[in-house]
């Protein structure tokens, strides 16, 4: 049954992955009193790419061509081994967070490599700012974990989120600060204004996709909007894991279906209104933010220690 959870969260990421970063758009358009693209536009967009030629520049190897596939590849994994439906986790090896630490800084990897790989320089200006961003963001994110790692006694992604929904943590404070800085850097990972916002090849974070046509640039355009939902739900695994299902009878795995979904909506549609609200920061300056992000773990951290 666990099998069967898995493959139908990979699936269900697959088809909403368009749709939620259609919803982005709507909504932005909306509060720049523009009509915006149809909702469902990046399904026709992603058809019409999988329709057409694949072409690679003659200088890139065959890094730029493993790349799409392998992103997908690793978004679809963690997907089905994240606990989204349910509270624990459907494959529980994947749903430790140092493998999943390590899945997420896979793609990151070869999509900075790959970006250098195409003999472009304007592509290897993009990939170096995803790796810079990387290093900014990660600290923070794994630190907030480290610390409910210690309130939980587990880095299994699913029995962190079981234990703070059951009530078996004592230091509540340090686990809201943790929280608190977590959705930070989810929020940066997800590419949103003021650090970034990927609406058009023009964007530096987009500069790496610039080399890419065709089906590959279609799974690549898939998997970035299937990371967005895999962070939202990682972040609702352990710090918002109410709704989720306990067991995996048939209605509680329904109502943890309808659940996941309206977080995830809710969270985008708060993420997409604020990110409309904020000005672009200066990327050299984007370490400020982040570091203070790293503070907010840092002070999450003492309270766990002094027990608060």
């Amino acid at each position: 049954m666990e099998i069967v959870i898995a493959i139908v969260q990979a699936l269900l990421v697959l088809l909403l992955a368009p749709l939620i970063s259609g919803m982005s758009r709507k909504i932005r358009a909306k509060m720049h009193t523009r009509q915006g693209p149809p909702l469902l536009q990046d399904y026709y967009d992603i058809g019409k790419l999988f329709k057409r030629q694949d072409v690679h520049t003659s200088d890139s190897s065959l890094i730029h061509r493993i790349m799409p596939p392998l992103y997908m590849g690793c978004m679809l994994v963690l997907a089905a081994g994240m606990p989204m439906v349910t509270r624990l986790c459907p494959v529980p090896l994947i749903g430790d967070m140092i493998l999943i630490i390590y899945l997420l800084a896979l793609p990151r990897f070869f999509f900075s490599l790959a970006s250098v790989d195409s003999g472009a320089s304007y592509s290897g200006i993009g990939g170096a700012r995803e790796l810079v961003l990387g290093v900014l963001v990660e600290p923070a994110m794994m630190l907030s974990l480290f610390v409910v790692a210690l309130a939980t006694g587990t880095t299994n992604v699913g029995d962190m989120g079981a234990a703070i929904a059951s009530g078996n943590v004592t230091v509540i404070v340090a686990i809201v600060i943790a929280g608190i800085a977590f959705l930070c850097s989810v929020y940066v990972e997800l590419g949103k204004l003021p650090f970034d916002l990927a609406e058009a090849e023009q964007e530096l974070m987009e500069g790496p996709l610039s080399e890419y046509s065709g089906p590959s640039l279609g799974m690549l355009k898939m998997s970035m909007s299937m990371k967005q939902i895999i962070m939202v739900s990682w972040l609702c695994a352990v710090f918002i894991p109410w709704g989720s299902a306990a067991t995996i009878a048939a209605l509680p795995l329904l109502l943890g279906l309808v659940f996941w979904l309206v977080k995830i909506f809710v969270i985008f549609f708060i993420v997409s209104i604020v990110e409309n609200l904020v000005a672009r920061v200066r990327f050299k300056l984007a370490g400020h933010q982040t570091w203070a992000f790293v503070g907010i773990a840092a002070v999450a951290l003492v309270f766990c220690l002094i027990g608060l």
